[in-house]
């Protein structure tokens, strides 16, 4: 398990990559800096991810950023999880083009 890569959540709205990068360099190398977007608004989604260069530099920043205050919001900072295969398709965000109106139900 790579335990260099931090989930970061909690953030402010108007946090951006560079900001968060700046948060963390206090605590060491950061090889990169993600404050995740919302693919439609491309508004942060409150919450990012950050890669130290040594799992002692992630557990420095853990210790000392977890649970602390930034702008006026509680951070939440740990480990990364793997990210999970998520099935292809079937998303709750499909809409069908019914050109007959109605409530898109068949009749049979």
């Amino acid at each position: 398990m790579d335990n260099k890569k931090l989930f970061v959540g909690g953030l402010p709205f108007a946090i951006g990559d560079q900001d968060l990068q700046g948060l963390f360099t206090q605590f060491g190398t950061v090889v990169s800096a993600t404050v995740i977007m919302d693919r439609e608004t491309r508004r942060s989604k409150g919450f990012g991810f950050v890669e130290m260069s040594t799992e002692e530099e992630a557990q420095e920043a853990i210790k000392k950023l977890n649970n602390s205050d930034l702008e006026g919001r509680t951070i939440v900072v740990n480990v990364a999880k793997p990210r999970e295969e998520r099935p292809q398709g079937g998303g709750g965000n499909f809409r069908r083009d019914d050109r007959r109106g109605g409530g898109g139900r068949s009749r049979y």
